[in-house]
């Protein structure tokens, strides 16, 4: 080996890795140390530089989650870091290289194991916490907004929670774009989003409906919704005919006692049901797995959008909003944080 050439990665022998054992407190949170297995067909070993909290692990504390695994299971819905080793039928080549991937649980460990397939390529020189803030976030707003959404230049648009991971970059993406933005959010956060370049309403006002509403008095072009619940039906109200209601999320469901399945289900009925009626409104539900049984189109999607948010990231025509940096053995900390609402944009954990 020339000196000019890179090393290889020393493959751990060992990770750490967080478990959540069930429903619990964050301080439930396990801490394991387990032996390194090498790869399967089809799969990377990825060195964590960088993962997040998100909602999603908020919800899976609390087994709110549709779709999660059964307890116990390692948390982390998407990383970013070096590859170190690959499975049978997996180019040789990337070992060594910088990617980013969406894994919906596992990426809370110091080395995670992904399909090879959803690798996305990830410059060197990009800090691992920003990319980290716009990976499954980024991808979920440019998709929504370009392509389900579709909304033209000039238009505007509703974002509910506009401070959060999904919220703040799509502000930015609707921005750039030349978007009319409009956002919920609490007092604390106006200025905030209101840098970002969205006009910030306060979602604890009783009166912030008829507040939206008169901003945009002929209705959205579209209405973001991560909430779900009774307000669903206000967003509907709101979208203008030709408009869209996107919902991609059911933060409602953290205080519902119903089933979880039962939660969707009804979701779902309304939204068919809305989309159906002849007023020219649509109205959907953006499931970010959506389209997985097809593996080829559904990655080349995934690497499309996520280009796309690099190029802007690398241009600083999106900041990333990084709430805060924890290493993986104050993960309690960063969910406790994440959990308390106060911050605006994604906590991160980074390796040590």
């Amino acid at each position: 080996m020339s000196a000019s050439e890179p090393r290889a990665p020393v493959i751990p022998t060992t990770t750490t890795r967080i478990v959540l054992p069930g429903i619990a407190a964050p301080d439930a949170l396990r801490f394991e140390t387990t032996e390194v297995v090498p790869p399967a067909t089809g799969r990377a070993l990825v060195r964590m530089q960088a993962t997040g909290v998100s909602f999603a692990e908020q919800q899976m504390r609390l087994g709110r989650y549709y779709g999660q695994p059964a307890f116990p299971f390692v948390p982390g819905y998407d990383v970013v870091g070096t590859v170190v080793a690959v499975g049978p039928d997996v180019a040789p080549d990337l070992v060594g290289r910088r990617v980013a991937a969406v894994t919906k649980v596992g990426a809370w460990s110091e080395v995670v194991d992904v399909d090879a397939r959803g690798l996305m390529t990830v410059p060197d020189h990009l800090d691992a916490a920003d990319v980290e803030s716009v990976i499954v976030n980024g991808v979920t707003a440019w998709r929504m907004l370009h392509e389900v959404a579709r909304v033209p230049a000039g238009g505007t648009i509703l974002v509910l929670g506009a401070n959060g991971g999904v919220g703040s970059t799509l502000v930015q993406l609707a921005r750039h774009a030349g978007i009319r933005v409009v956002g919920t959010v609490s007092r604390r956060h106006h200025d905030t989003v209101r840098a970002l370049g969205a006009e910030p309403f306060d979602r604890d006002d009783p009166a912030v409906h008829d507040q939206i509403r008169a901003a945009a008095p002929d209705g959205f072009d579209a209405v973001f919704d991560h909430v779900g619940g009774p307000g669903i039906t206000r967003s509907w109200g709101l979208v203008r005919r030709g408009g869209a209601l996107v919902s991609y999320g059911t933060a409602a469901a953290k205080d519902d006692d119903r089933g979880i399945g039962g939660i969707f289900f009804a979701l779902f009925a309304r939204l068919t049901l809305w989309n159906a009626l002849p007023n020219g409104r649509r109205a959907s539900f953006f499931d970010y797995w959506a389209g997985l049984r097809r593996p080829a189109a559904f990655y080349a999607r995934q690497r499309v959008a996520f280009a796309r948010v690099l190029e802007l990231l690398e241009a600083r025509a999106l900041e990333p909003q990084v709430a805060a940096r924890f290493p993986l053995a104050q993960t309690v900390e960063a969910f406790r944080l994440a959990e308390s609402r106060t911050v605006a944009g994604k906590v991160t954990i980074v390796a040590a």
